[in-house]
């Protein structure tokens, strides 16, 4: 099992940038792939970024590649989303969650939730 704790929301401009860091207890991040998911008011849950056991393979959703950068620091065991040009449409609860399997887009398919941060980008 892994326990997840994300960090780092917050109230930002549009054009502004955040750090999102989700810390994991328990096993090491290097036996789950990673997703960090959205909800935005009014929407379903969606996976914005997501990295591989491996870290060899990402993924990002359309509306924030080239603007959001997943990464980890095995040492911290903690994943980070580095979300760079902001725009009122990021606005969202922001999620890390973990499975035991590859890399995938279904959110039914994480087993571990964090307790979600908070995002909110202004025009």
């Amino acid at each position: 099992q892994v326990q997840l704790v994300e960090s780092g929301g917050g109230l930002v401009q549009a054009g502004g940038s955040l750090r999102l860091s989700c810390a994991a207890s328990g096993r090491t991040f290097s036996s789950y792939a990673i997703g960090w998911f959205r909800q935005a008011p009014r929407k379903e849950r969606e996976l914005v970024a997501g990295i591989s056991r491996s870290g060899s393979s990402t993924y990002y959703a359309d509306s924030v590649e080239g603007r959001f950068t997943i990464s980890t620091d095995n040492a911290k065991n903690t994943v980070y989303l580095q979300m760079n040009s902001l725009r009122p449409e990021d606005t969202g609860l922001y999620y890390c969650a973990a499975r035991g399997g590859s890399l995938v887009t279904a959110t039914r398919f994480y087993d571990y939730w964090g307790q979600g941060t908070q995002v909110t980008v202004s025009s």
